[in-house]
């Protein structure tokens, strides 16, 4: 079983952490961090919750000023890094979280610090109170970010700003209109850092998930014009791309379908148990005179607790089948224990999807 991310703070890490930092703060008290670090709740907290306890201890142990202990943090960093801890480490993201927690009435402060951290670790997750509670502000200084010569303050001119980001809050004012972040965009399409670009298509992504035209608009006008942009557009458009957007379909060359005929599926086990896996088989045939670009999926319609059908796209191939061609198609969907997903037993159905479109459902029982 793979480790739990959690357990990246191990003792041997705040060792690592606190040699550094006493070269900064020469009377800060180790055995006393330690104690309040490894408390009799530790080993209960989750990651998020773990990062948050080592901020409160760290503020607890450092000044009762704040701008202080920024002043601290940002030499630390530059200690760390002199004492060979790399950049981007996920293990130091309570840098950004004691900014957060602490920093939102210091706003110039903050965001002067935000800007040196996320050179080392990202504070995709701290800007998020600043622009909810300052938006005006927060926003221009994203835009600003945006031409910063550092990739990473440059990608968080981009992250932070997601309406969607995943384990973090939403910015429900950008879900509903994100024309303000669009010039950010557009600015980074091109942008020199693979990183930076693919930050771009994530967002573009959450945006389609709530103003799908927009999305679009931008990927009709920037698809065709470089390869690294046609990666971004591409990427950007996937979640259009898995409900079937027409539109969408057509941008990327996947067209008509009268001329695909699925024939002989077989769900081969037609009882599966949960660790196990659905095995199932179909051909497809291309009975035209030319080949067809195709886009094949298939859905997974999963039980709910409810007992209500929620469905999941899978991909299988996107390809060009030759004209008078016949191909047999065989997978495996795994039933195995995941901590993102709760099964439940009984009904579930499996569909094939070409190009958008969702052919007939097949059943199959989830068991135990």
């Amino acid at each position: 079983m793979a480790e739990l991310l959690k357990n990246i703070y191990t003792r041997e890490f705040f060792e690592t952490f606190t040699n550094s930092l006493q070269k900064i703060v020469p009377n800060f008290n180790t055995s006393s961090f330690f104690k309040h670090i490894f408390n009799t709740e530790w080993e209960h907290k989750e990651l998020k919750q773990r990062m948050r306890h080592i901020v409160i201890a760290l503020q607890h142990h450092l000044s009762p000023e704040y701008s202080k202990n920024v002043t601290t943090i940002i030499q630390v960093i530059d200690q760390l890094q002199k004492d060979g801890v790399k950049e981007n480490s996920l293990e130091y993201m309570f840098f950004p979280d004691f900014i957060e927690y602490y920093g939102i009435d210091e706003y110039d402060i903050s965001i002067a610090a935000i800007e040196k951290i996320t050179q080392f670790t990202s504070c995709e997750f701290a800007i998020r109170p600043f622009i909810l509670t300052f938006p005006n502000k927060g926003i221009q200084q994203m835009t600003t970010w945006s031409q910063h010569k550092h990739p990473m303050v440059r990608r968080l001119s981009s992250e932070g700003c997601r309406p969607r980001l995943p384990w973090a809050m939403a910015l429900p004012f950008l879900k509903k209109d994100p024309t303000p972040i669009l010039p950010i965009l557009k600015r980074l399409k091109n942008d020199e850092s693979e990183s930076v670009r693919r930050s771009v298509a994530n967002n573009l992504n959450d945006i389609s998930k709530d103003n799908p035209d927009i999305v679009i608009n931008l990927a009709y006008n920037w698809y065709s014009k470089s390869k690294n942009t046609d990666w971004l557009v591409k990427h950007a458009c996937r979640t259009l791309l898995k409900q079937g957007n027409i539109k969408t379909m057509k941008l990327f060359g996947y067209g008509a379908i009268h001329n695909i005929k699925i024939e002989d599926l077989k769900i081969h086990t037609p009882k599966v148990k949960i660790g196990s896996a659905l095995d199932f088989t179909f051909e497809l045939h291309n009975i035209g005179n030319s080949s067809s670009k195709l886009r094949l999926e298939y859905g997974l319609y999963y039980q709910k607790a409810n007992g209500s059908l929620s469905k999941k796209v899978f991909k299988i191939s996107e390809k060009i089948y030759p004209a008078k061609s016949s191909t047999v198609i065989d997978r495996k969907q795994s039933f195995k224990v995941i901590t993102t997903r709760k099964f439940h037993i009984g009904l579930h159905r499996l569909s094939i999807i070409i190009n958008g479109h969702e052919l007939e459902k097949y059943d199959f029982e989830l068991i135990m």
